[in-house]
């Protein structure tokens, strides 16, 4: 389709305008993703005081002991870095600190014997067992400037994100699904 000189005027004049209009700027403070995040590494610091403190733990290594510790049975590291959303070179130097702690374990895969799972040893489960308490408790410390209804709706509403990124919300649907 040819231009006429019309069209090129008109186009002129709209850069025109656009140059001297101010431009938009993303407000930080009122984007989604920004304040998730913020969010997310706040409550984390919050909650780390009760496992780094008092017990020496990082981010990460409570990452592997709280995703180990839900579980029934042994899973790899690989489904620990894409449960918890954590790269899997930062899993792997938790897993070799436990390892050397005691914390965990590892155990062949019987479905594959070149693989090996992980699981919390005696000792990793008692400090899963005393922390996972306190946590929640921290939890509704966070949570208790909200009603109940406000809780509920809060955890509906990160369902239906959680949902819509197609993330998988439950071990189960997990373990279903052979996600991780």
């Amino acid at each position: 389709m040819a231009r006429t000189s019309g069209d090129i005027e008109l186009k002129a004049h709209e850069a025109d305008e656009a140059s001297t209009r101010p431009k938009a700027r993303l407000d930080l403070f009122k984007f989604v993703p920004f304040r998730l995040n913020r969010l997310a590494a706040e409550v984390s610091s919050a909650l780390s005081v009760e496992y780094q403190e008092r017990h020496g733990l990082d981010i990460p290594a409570w990452r592997v002991i709280a995703t180990l510790g839900f579980r029934n049975d042994a899973c790899s590291a690989q489904y620990i870095a894409q449960c918890t959303r954590t790269h899997k070179s930062t899993i792997s130097r938790a897993v070799t600190t436990l390892l050397g702690e005691d914390m965990i374990e590892r155990v062949e895969n019987e479905a594959d014997r070149r693989e090996f799972r992980l699981q919390l040893t005696k000792k990793g489960r008692a400090l899963y067992e005393e922390l996972f308490p306190q946590l929640l408790r921290r939890e509704d410390e966070i949570l208790a400037c909200l009603s109940a209804q406000e809780r509920k709706q809060l955890s509906a509403l990160l369902g239906k994100i959680e949902d819509s990124l197609d993330l998988i919300q439950t071990s189960k649907e997990a373990d279903a699904k052979q996600a991780y």
